[in-house]
């Protein structure tokens, strides 16, 4: 044993790739073993800047500048690349920033309708040849009959329903409510019959208008939209939440305690 002292370093290092041509930062896992040359080739598949028009900088982890990487012929490992170091690639063929990545200059692909549709490899001939989605006619059918059916029954339900009516909701997910029917009918922001709530609590949506259309009238976050087959109406009278009792007590409250202040 003479004493000395063997380092082996990772045959690898990872670094973070910046480029001029591009506001992304890329980090890559490079063989220190390629000589510059073969690192700019592996460079020019990452930032799209040709090899011969590269300049390259390294900068250490905190991105302090450290040296040029211009030797073509030395070992990237010959360089002090560590883990974490940023290796920047100034591009000298012209390109501007941005130029490899803005999806607004890149000529796009059209075709027709019609020329789409005679296409034998396309998603829609496919779907057609599977009978997927809208092409499967079995399917299709039965989710018409399906959404009739529901339209049939949503209709039914609210001319059951009128206006005035004391009434349940009760939307899945949500907690049950009650309130008073004050409209009962289509609306212009969505399809089908629905019906207009006015809740006996602030647990609505709107004041009775949508989009700027006045269905009915009522405070603020007190209104709501709902489904008619989600209403039930009956005798549901309004509950007292003592309010008068709360208001009562908390100017007693606050009496005294004006008295003992005095």
């Amino acid at each position: 044993m003479d004493g000395s002292v063997t380092v082996i370093s990772n045959p690898t290092v990872s670094v973070r790739v910046t480029s001029t041509a591009s506001s992304f930062e890329i980090n890559r896992r490079f063989n220190r073993g390629v000589t510059i040359a073969e690192f700019k080739s592996k460079l020019e598949m990452i930032v799209g800047t040709p090899a011969a028009c590269m300049d390259l900088d390294l900068f250490s982890a905190s991105d302090k500048f450290l040296q040029k990487l211009d030797n073509n012929e030395a070992l990237l490992g010959s360089y002090h690349v560590d883990d974490d170091c940023r290796i920047h690639v100034t591009d000298r063929s012209g390109a501007q920033s941005g130029e490899f990545t803005d999806l607004s200059k890149v000529e796009k692909f059209e075709i027709s309708d019609d020329a789409y549709e005679k296409r034998a490899d396309s998603v829609r001939s496919f779907k057609k040849n599977m009978k997927l989605g809208r092409f499967n006619e079995e399917n299709r059918v039965k989710q018409e009959e399906a959404l009739a059916k529901k339209e049939e029954e949503e209709k039914a339900a609210a001319e059951a329903i009128a206006a005035g009516n004391r009434c349940k909701v009760e939307v899945p997910g949500q907690p049950t409510k009650v309130g008073t029917v004050m409209f009962v009918g289509t609306v212009d922001f969505k399809p089908g019959h629905w019906v207009g709530v006015k809740y006996d609590e602030p647990l609505g949506k709107h004041d009775g208008s949508v989009n700027g259309k006045r269905y009915f009238e009522c405070e603020p976050k007190y209104g709501a939209f709902v489904k008619p087959l989600s209403v039930t109406v009956g005798d549901f009278p309004e509950e007292d939440y003592g309010l008068d009792e709360i208001s009562f007590c908390f100017r007693l409250v606050w009496k005294r305690s004006a008295q003992i202040l005095l």
